[in-house]
């Protein structure tokens, strides 16, 4: 993509939406920190990439939904990496990867551990990414039990961005989902460790605050649980000035190992996440777009590239980082997004508050366009859409319908079980067989090429008319 003809582009983010979820106009400043960092902002994420780098194994705390596993290629899911690297690997594998995508603009450390258990490794990496490639930003993910300790290093560094995962504000809940800390050398378990996790998680949010660095706290609720506690949360935190809350549906597979997966603790069902999303979308910015990545994730979200670039393979690379072409092609994205922005305003019509909303299902491979195949989608995005636009609601990862060139009916039927409560599924092509079982399942199946907000609104369109017809009154 070359730059944009005008000879003063577009800043990136003049595209992103201005309101967060609750209603709040977000300030031009917070628009700007925020435009080109694809978890905290929905717009972000259709164009620009991150990337995580695996140089912190060690752990301070244990979760029940938790197992640190390598050598895990073909598994999705946090706390997951094929390899570890040293701070020279992954500055290096970061001067790699900002050559080849130059649309990456986050680099983070998320693990496989925690990042702050592992301070010496973390902040050597962030300090060789800083001065190699500081046209990117540094993000950090801790539980925050040793956040007050690293505070001013965090500063030093220019980490602009702090994600917290805090699943309680009450330790007799958190005893049910932390067995035990490691806390001043000692194990300390039970409600004490649930304590003291607590009050270090609550004095990590001030300081976040104090420090004028933006915090995202990802919360994962557990059924019988959190559930219903997870709005108190939502309420402390955004009390505490967090900036953004990432409620995420727990993973509990058995064959993943976790203490959860191997009692039968279930997640929640999609409709279950997103009625919880929406009794705490009042109160804060919501974060609905998360894929809940690994360890050493590289791409947009909702893909994966970390195996084009495995140890052996990125170590005999020599960096392309060119700092100008990331600029242009980053400007390239600013104007597309302005332009796609008014597409969108075209669109929207002022409705009636009481305008029905419906779910579609999206195959996309980014962009903000509908534009892959059926058979070729491992995740649908799930949109609500009424007369006034179209809006990003959640993801939900599904089978993939075709290898080969041959279409599996089992996927098929569990991907028609995901998708029961939508009214459509946007594709760019699809083929004849699977078609015709979805619509015969009640779900319409659409074809274009567009942007994801235009093919919705035509649809919906579409989809009003026909109400008004199967419900007109029979004239005498």
């Amino acid at each position: 993509m070359g730059s944009p003809a005008s000879s003063q582009p577009p800043q990136p983010g003049s595209a992103c939406a201005c309101s967060s979820s609750s209603g709040q106009t977000l300030s031009p400043s917070l628009q700007q920190r925020i435009a080109t960092h694809p978890c905290y902002s929905q717009a972000a994420h259709h164009h620009y990439a991150r990337m995580h780098v695996a140089v912190a194994p060690a752990c301070n705390i244990q979760c029940n939904y938790c197992n640190r596993k390598f050598d895990c290629a073909n598994e999705s899911r946090p706390g997951v990496v094929s390899e570890l690297l040293t701070p020279a690997e992954a500055a290096h594998k970061v001067l790699v990867i900002a050559g080849k995508i130059p649309q990456l603009t986050v680099v983070g450390i998320a693990g496989p551990g925690d990042p702050l258990a592992n301070p010496k490794h973390t902040f050597e990496t962030f300090a060789r990414i800083a001065e190699q490639a500081p046209d990117i930003k540094l993000c950090l993910s801790t539980n925050g039990l040793m956040l007050p300790e690293h505070i001013d290093t965090i500063k030093r560094l220019n980490i602009d961005h702090v994600t917290l995962t805090i699943n309680m504000v009450d330790p007799e809940i958190g005893v049910k989902i932390y067995p035990w800390i490691r806390w001043q050398r000692k194990r300390i378990t039970g409600v004490e460790a649930a304590r003291i996790l607590h009050e270090r998680q609550m004095e990590s949010l001030d300081l976040l605050r104090q420090a004028d660095i933006l915090c995202k706290v990802n919360s994962v609720m557990i059924p019988g649980i959190n559930d219903t506690h997870l709005p108190e949360v939502n309420r402390v935190i955004q009390a505490k000035g967090a900036f953004l809350h990432n409620i995420m549906p727990l993973i509990s597979a058995p064959e993943h190992g976790t203490y959860f997966g191997l009692t039968g603790q279930r997640g929640p069902t999609p409709k279950e996440l997103k009625a919880l999303q929406d009794q705490c979308s009042g109160n804060m910015k919501m974060m609905r777009h998360c894929r809940q990545c690994r360890a050493d994730a590289v791409g947009l979200l909702g893909e994966d590239r970390s195996q084009e670039f495995t140890k052996d393979r990125f170590l005999s690379m020599k960096p392309e980082y060119d700092p100008d072409q990331r600029r242009q092609v980053q400007a390239g994205i600013a104007q597309l997004q302005a332009q796609q922005q008014v597409t969108q305003d075209s669109l929207t019509t002022a409705a009636p508050s009481d305008s029905p909303a419906i779910l579609v299902a999206v195959a996309s491979k980014g962009g903000g366009l509908v534009n892959r195949h059926f058979g070729h989608a491992q995740e649908f995005l799930i949109y609500e859409v009424n007369a006034r636009g179209a809006q990003f609601v959640s993801h939900r990862k599904i089978p993939q319908y075709c290898h080969g060139g041959t279409g599996e009916d089992n996927n098929l039927d569990q991907i028609l079980d995901l998708l029961r409560d939508c009214k459509a599924v946007l594709v760019s092509k699809i083929g004849d067989c699977p078609m015709k079982r979805i619509r015969q399942a009640g779900i319409e199946v659409v074809e274009d090429y567009d942007l994801i907000e235009t093919v919705a609104l035509k649809f919906y369109q579409t989809w009003l008319v026909n109400q008004a017809i199967e419900h007109k009154p029979l004239q005498h």
